[in-house]
């Protein structure tokens, strides 16, 4: 019998029939449900209309009616109904068409302003009427609240046996449910070394991008399991990659440890889901040691805490990070005095050598200021080791542990009480929930108050638990006598090892990691440093500001006045040969040569030997020859007869002669001899 609702307005337009399921499984397995979906076209045939115009729309099947995103058809039909080209919208259920409520009343919006009816298995409806359009409103409402209803059963069902640590969830690479339902290793041997590669490197190297390059240096790959498609559950093998080894490192299923509500999911207005990783302290359910893992649950916690601090190198101020291969001590620990920003650093390269520069650049990168201070790190970094080869003596070492011993032994003396406690909760927790167990189920005013209190006794139970798990962790590290003795043994030997050329820069600055919090710089006429050491001690170091380069490359002014000294006594090769006996150098720390010490006197304008012997009235052999107004071949007899004194300058080969002290005699005795070798009869005669 046609419906009074429909005129002849309505079968002007067209019918539109719109059909969906809400996943690919309900349409295979629940036909019967899609089958009485298309048979509502019979319903607009007996109300007038052909079947040649009425459209059906199942371009959905398959798709979620919780929002009209990604569903094209539902699309397509309000489109086709603000168009006006749609007498009737069919559909077998208000849940077919849609679960929320924004869409659904927009839907009824435009069937009433287009003047198009709604049908569904129980009738049909005009938006305009106001009754009509308050059923609607209802059904609406309540197919709403049926999918919270549904969801609200399946997360119950999800939550309850997360909460017994049985939920059954997509293990990562590396883990997989046995035959028992059990999850263990993956039997592959390759995948575990895979994975057992990475935590090993990471612990190595201390930095997730330093792992992933060593891997992708020696040409390793990492495998990966298909999770969806044809080929779910193949293991693949690709290159790692940093994401990949983060994924790695950050789950903790790896550490033998269940764990639900790592992260929780909002919708946005667009659609989408916003998912924000919770940090460790609101996880939902943690069960440590709940399956066999790759490492223990201490480690991956330590594994976390170095990544956070990694991570802080790419925050707001460089305040860490991991360390580097620079021999720069305090990379990622220093503190600007001056405005409390984190130091930069920088290199120099000075004759194949790296040396660190300490900068506070922070106002000159974000406002454009001018640097605050930058300061030479060598004779810093120098005052540094000398602290920690100060720090850790045998006394100072004996003293922590035994403070430590102390404090242990104080924390050992209430672990009765702790465990008392502990015990007396988990007896509260199990008498509740045998009180649940024993309630009738159809009594839902008593049941429901009594698993409010289980609920209540199991997390103080679980509260108990994990202060008394925290306590007997420090009772752990509680050190016996073996190991004092190794690690005394261990400080005696650490001055041998800090300054062993063959340790790493790395090595060196994990350990100052481990002893000092952080370094305040302040730059005046000297270096201050106040030194921040782990635990609250403090230490301040005054260290000289080190000399520009010009002043370290000049020659001391002691020895320019030794050179000056030495020039009246000896030649410049002499003087050489001293200034190497007596154990200096030049400020490349290498012996001095003769060219060295002749362009320091020429720099310094120091006479040289030869001017200050001539002044002493050393001359060459020619030179005497004139100033005595003697002959060449006697100038050439008193030399040989050692008559004159002889003073080198310059090398070996050059001298100066010094006229005879008796001179006035040589020369009287030479006329004599002339005089008489002249007068001579037989010289005459011959």
């Amino acid at each position: 019998m046609p419906d009074i609702k429909v005129t002849s307005t309505h079968l002007e337009r067209d019918a539109y029939l719109y059909i969906r399921q809400s996943t690919a499984r309900q349409v295979i397995e629940n036909t019967e449900s899609t089958l009485r979906q298309y048979a509502l076209r019979e319903r607009a045939v007996t109300y007038g209309w052909p079947l040649e115009r009425i459209h059906v729309i199942d371009s959905d099947l398959g798709k979620s009616g919780a929002s009209a995103q990604h569903r094209d058809g539902f699309q397509e039909l309000v489109s086709e109904v603000a168009l006006g080209k749609a007498g009737i919208v069919m559909g077998l259920e208000v849940s077919r068409l849609a679960r929320n409520s924004a869409d659904w009343h927009r839907l009824i919006e435009l069937c009433a302003m287009a003047g198009t009816l709604i049908l569904d298995q129980d009738g049909t409806y005009d938006p305009i009427c106001f009754n009509d359009r308050l059923v609607l409103g209802l059904k609406g409402t309540m197919s709403e609240a049926e999918l919270h209803i549904l969801k609200a059963r399946m997360r119950g069902g999800v939550l309850n046996k997360a909460r017994r640590g049985e939920l059954e969830m997509m293990p990562p690479v590396g883990l997989m449910y046995l035959e028992n339902r059990m999850l263990g290793l993956d039997p592959d041997a390759s995948v575990q070394a895979a994975i057992r590669l990475v935590f090993d490197t990471f612990e190595h190297t201390g930095s997730a991008f330093q792992t992933v390059r060593r891997m992708v240096d020696d040409g390793l790959r990492f495998p990966c399991r298909q999770r969806v498609g044809e080929k779910k559950g193949d293991l693949t093998w690709a290159v790692p990659t940093h994401c990949r080894v983060l994924q790695v490192l950050r789950n903790p299923r790896y550490a033998g440890t269940f764990v639900y509500g790592r992260s929780r999911g909002r919708q946005q207005p667009n659609g989408r889901v916003n998912v924000k990783r919770l940090p460790l302290a609101e996880w939902q359910f943690v069960f440590p040691e709940s399956h066999i893992g790759y490492i223990t649950w201490d480690q991956y916690l330590a594994n976390q805490q170095r990544l956070t601090d990694n991570s802080m190198a790419f925050g707001k101020q460089r305040s860490s990070g991991p360390v580097r291969e620079g021999p720069a001590l305090l990379q990622g620990r220093v503190l600007c005095g001056i405005c409390g920003a984190h130091m930069t650093m920088q290199y120099n390269h000075v004759r194949e050598k790296l040396l660190p520069i300490y900068m506070c650049q922070e106002d000159s990168v974000r406002r454009g200021r001018s640097i605050c201070q930058q300061i030479r790190g060598v004779a810093l970094d120098q005052a540094i080791s000398a602290l920690l080869i100060e720090l850790m003596t045998p006394m100072t070492m004996e003293i922590a542990l035994a403070v430590q011993l102390e404090i242990e032994a104080r924390i050992g003396e209430t672990d009765e009480l702790r465990r008392t406690q502990l015990e007396r909760a988990r007896y509260e927790a199990e008498l509740a929930r045998r009180r649940y167990m024993k309630a009738d189920p159809d009594n839902r005013l008593v049941v429901n108050n009594l698993e409010a209190d289980w609920n209540n006794k199991l997390r103080l139970h679980l509260a108990a638990q994990e202060e008394y798990e925290q306590q007997t962790e420090k009772e752990r590290r509680l050190i016996d006598t073996h190991t004092r003795q190794q690690l005394l043994s261990l400080v005696e030997d650490f001055p041998r090892v800090w300054n062993d050329p063959a340790i790493e820069s790395r090595e060196r600055k994990r350990i100052v990691r481990l002893l000092i919090e952080d370094v305040t710089l302040i730059k005046t006429d000297v270096i201050t440093a106040h030194v921040r050491l782990r635990g609250g001690a403090t230490r301040t170091l005054t260290v000289p500001i080190g000399l520009p380069a010009w002043m370290l490359r000049k020659t001391p002014a002691a020895i320019v006045s030794m050179i000056d000294e030495l020039l009246d006594t000896h030649s410049e090769a002499e003087i050489t040969a001293i200034l190497n006996e007596r154990g200096y150098r030049t400020y490349r720390q290498i012996p001095y040569t003769l060219d060295r010490v002749v362009w320091l006197r020429d720099t310094y304008k120091l006479k040289s030997r030869r001017q200050r012997l001539q002044e002493q009235g050393f001359g060459t052999t020619e030179q005497l020859r004139h100033r005595l107004g003697i002959s060449q071949s006697t100038i050439k007899r008193w030399r040989q007869e050692g008559l004159l004194s002889r003073r080198y300058h310059g090398n070996q080969g050059r001298c100066l002669y010094g006229p005879p002290e008796n001179v006035e005699l040589l020369k009287a005795s030479i006329h004599q001899s002339m005089n008489a070798h002249i007068t001579s009869p037989t010289q005459i005669h011959e």
